[in-house]
């Protein structure tokens, strides 16, 4: 079976990507080959002035969270692990360019497909395609820098 990467950390309280929010973005990423993809549905309440076309704020959200992730699963595969065992991979945006193609209509399943371009040490670069109905409507290009386990559990030791 296979799970969401997102799925395979516990903790996460992203609004776009951590699997206990409820009303947030609900982003899951799978591996396909050498890809991560992404299959979301957008709600009508991410909705840009007209309702039909979903805000470029939740695009660049999904793109940010997909990215990371990516970043992340591949790490994991670089050091020989499934993601979630051993010592947690964390990154965090360092920077995100989106580019809007084409209004992007909310009325259907939009897939995202990323692959990291390149992976150091401490920090990785991604890209994301946004497609819906066959038609590629926005980019993003990540610097995803990796940050501790101490990043990821400060809220713990409150």
């Amino acid at each position: 079976m296979s799970y969401a990467f997102q799925d395979l950390l516990p903790g996460n309280h992203c609004w776009g990507c951590g699997p206990e929010v409820e009303d947030g973005l609900k982003i899951r990423s799978f591996w396909d080959g050498d890809k991560a993809t992404c299959t979301w549905t957008p709600r009508l309440e991410f909705a840009a002035g007209p309702k039909h076309i979903v805000y470029g704020g939740a695009i660049a959200s999904g793109i940010d969270c997909h990215s990371i992730f990516t970043a992340i699963a591949e790490t994991y595969k670089k050091e020989g692990r499934e993601v979630g065992e051993g010592d947690i991979i964390w990154y965090v945006t360092a920077s995100l360019k989106i580019t809007y193609k084409k209004p992007t209509p909310i009325d259907q399943p939009l897939t995202m497909t990323a692959n990291v371009t390149e992976l150091g040490e401490r920090k990785a670069l991604i890209h994301c395609s946004l497609v819906s109905g066959g038609i590629e409507t926005a980019t993003g290009e990540m610097v995803a820098v990796r940050v501790s386990n101490d990043w990821y559990y400060a809220d713990s030791k409150e």
